[in-house]
């Protein structure tokens, strides 16, 4: 399952287990690419990986606080510790191979 995370939920939510966290904004195009493919990896998760979206927009806070410069940026975090931050568009399979390394 995809979820959408805020400022205010984000430590609570990526504090435990495998997760990659989605930050994007609507006017992005790259962003746009990129969601379908986040949105087949949660749907068919089987529950390793927890998958959220940020809207950097309503969200500026811990976009700034990890230095998230460009969208789209994935941030993959294990038990709340950044592991490994994708920039730009990548593919389902490069998604699974970067978040492998961590489970």
């Amino acid at each position: 399952m995809l979820k959408e995370i805020t400022d205010a939920t984000f430590v609570e939510e990526t504090k435990t287990g495998l997760s990659l966290t989605d930050f994007w904004a609507p006017w992005c195009g790259p962003c746009r690419m990129q969601t379908p493919v986040i949105e087949d990896l949660a749907e068919n998760s089987d529950g390793s990986v927890n998958y959220f979206k940020m809207n950097v927009d309503d969200n500026p806070e811990t976009a700034r606080q990890y230095g998230i410069m460009g969208i789209p940026t994935l941030l993959i975090q294990k038990d709340g510790e950044t592991v490994d931050t994708l920039i730009g568009f990548h593919s389902k399979e490069m998604i699974e191979e970067a978040l492998a390394k961590h489970l």
